[in-house]
């Protein structure tokens, strides 16, 4: 085939960790990309194995911040992405370039899945990291999905417990620079729904369905950043994206993937 009869899909683009279980990170974004129909950039962020022999604690390996620039440089002169989706950054030194890369060209939209606590990180360096995310790269998102404790901290409120308060905390994480936040509640919300809330400038949407079980399902935050980033990359409005999301979330969580982890993982496109 010739240059000249090639297409060019949708293009979906993350810049996030490696989760080696398969279940989360790079890993899930990836595989929702495909499942929605954009084709799937990534750039390397670090890479995240968990230790069975140690409580299945966090084994964390930052990549070289050169390195993260040059995987930037390769994937944004070869495919011009206009969407971009940030995962886990997880060091003061990756927000930097991270940041930097940004902010080198324009952006229709930045979805920002503010990963802030690595387990197994200390505290002060979390911390450190948290800071650098707020000050650099959350007044670069158009579109930023925390979920409760995410919301809460960015918020800066001790506790949220109906969906008012979830509204509420999102429209001060919303005061941070983002035109649009999805603050999730989840499984952590108290209710029978999962309950996600969408601030979009002066508007706001309710997200509800049935809670499927109590436990925390591992990639579904990853998911619901990448099925948004995905969405807005076919041309979607937020509320659009975020509802597609929803229901892609639901229907991975109902097809969890159980393995010799002490969590299960989210398996998308398991009903095609």
């Amino acid at each position: 085939m010739s240059h000249h009869d090639s297409h060019t899909p949708p293009l979906a683009y993350v810049i996030a960790g490696s989760e080696a279980t398969g279940g989360a990170g790079i890993q899930a974004d990836l595989k929702t990309f495909q499942e929605l129909g954009a084709y799937g950039v990534g750039t390397l962020t670090c890479i995240v194995s968990f230790d069975p022999k140690n409580d299945w604690g966090h084994r964390f390996v930052p990549v070289d911040p050169q390195v993260i620039a040059d995987q930037f440089e390769a994937a944004t002169v070869t495919h011009e992405p206009s969407v971009v989706k940030i995962g886990m950054l997880g060091t003061p030194a990756t927000i930097d370039v991270v940041a930097q890369s940004l902010r080198s060209r324009t952006w229709e939209h930045v979805v920002l899945d503010p990963v802030l606590i690595c387990k197994g990180q200390e505290p002060g360096a979390a911390l450190d990291t948290d800071t650098a995310l707020r000050a650099q790269v959350l007044p670069l998102a158009t579109v930023v999905t925390p979920n409760l404790f995410e919301t809460r901290t960015l918020a800066g409120v001790d506790s949220i417990e109906t969906v008012e308060e979830l509204v509420e905390a999102a429209r001060k994480v919303q005061a941070l620079g983002p035109r649009a936040v999805v603050a999730k509640g989840g499984v952590e919300l108290p209710g029978p729904d999962a309950v996600d809330v969408l601030v979009d400038g002066d508007e706001v949407h309710v997200l509800r369905t049935p809670k499927i079980g109590e436990e925390r399902v591992s990639g579904a935050g990853c998911t619901f950043a990448a099925a948004i980033t995905a969405e807005l990359a076919k041309g979607a409005s937020v509320l659009d994206a975020a509802r597609v999301a929803k229901d892609v979330v639901t229907a991975s969580i109902e097809d969890r993937v159980a393995s010799s982890a002490p969590f299960d993982a989210v398996r998308v496109g398991a009903r095609r």
